[in-house]
């Protein structure tokens, strides 16, 4: 006589009504997603930093506002037109606030290490 197989086991349905595999793939992810939200939080911090340092270091350092306003602006609309509105007027100049609040680059690094 041949043995009788036991039979087979149907995915199991926790209390909620979601198979275990689609759960655990879910998780997966949603863990990858917020691990990369931190990576590109942390990169656009370094490079929101660095371009507000080079155009305070380069732009607005020693030279009239009045000059280094239209610079900044001719930059903008050229960002603006390669890489979106991300890059206005507005947002280049916060740039800038958040380098001169953070003068010290090691201090960004550090904060940058936090985010990710």
């Amino acid at each position: 006589m041949p043995k009788k197989r036991p039979p087979a086991k149907s995915a199991a349905k926790p209390a909620n009504g979601v198979p275990p595999l689609l759960a655990d793939v879910r998780g997966l992810i949603l863990a990858a997603r917020e691990g990369i939200a931190r990576t590109v939080n942390a990169g656009l911090t370094q490079l929101y930093w660095e371009i507000g340092n080079r155009i305070r270091k380069d732009v607005l350092k020693e030279k009239r506002a009045e000059y280094g306003e239209q610079i900044v602006s001719a930059l903008s609309a050229q960002l603006i037109k390669e890489f979106g509105r991300g890059f206005s007027n507005r947002n280049l100049f916060n740039m800038v606030r958040f380098a001169e609040a953070f003068m010290d680059k090691r201090i960004v690094v550090a904060l940058r290490r936090q985010l990710v």
